[in-house]
């Protein structure tokens, strides 16, 4: 039960970076709260494999800590490729 609150959790968080970063038009709405949902999640199985108690404060915030940092992380990445490779079609569009 914890597991889905988590993913809840990680995927309201994922939404905040869309509306706070520029250039959101160059990836899908749903993208970052399903990244920070996964990241959150995997991270979230992988601390219990280790032993952390899922009633344990920590384990709630390294594993929400890290679904907000991927879906922070990948728009940083994604939008300059997005714009990089959108203008070189567009150049090469234009030559054809």
């Amino acid at each position: 039960m914890e597991l889905l609150f988590v993913i809840l959790g990680a995927a309201l968080i994922g939404l905040v970076p869309r509306y706070l970063l520029p250039h959101r038009d160059t990836y899908g709405s749903a993208l970052l709260p399903s990244v920070s949902a996964a990241v959150a999640a995997l991270v979230w199985a992988g601390l219990t494999w280790l032993g952390w108690k899922f009633d344990g404060g920590w384990i709630w915030w390294v594993s929400l800590g890290a679904g907000g940092l991927a879906a922070l992380a990948l728009p940083l990445m994604i939008s300059p490729r997005r714009r990089h490779h959108d203008n070189e079609l567009f150049q090469r569009l234009l030559k054809s």
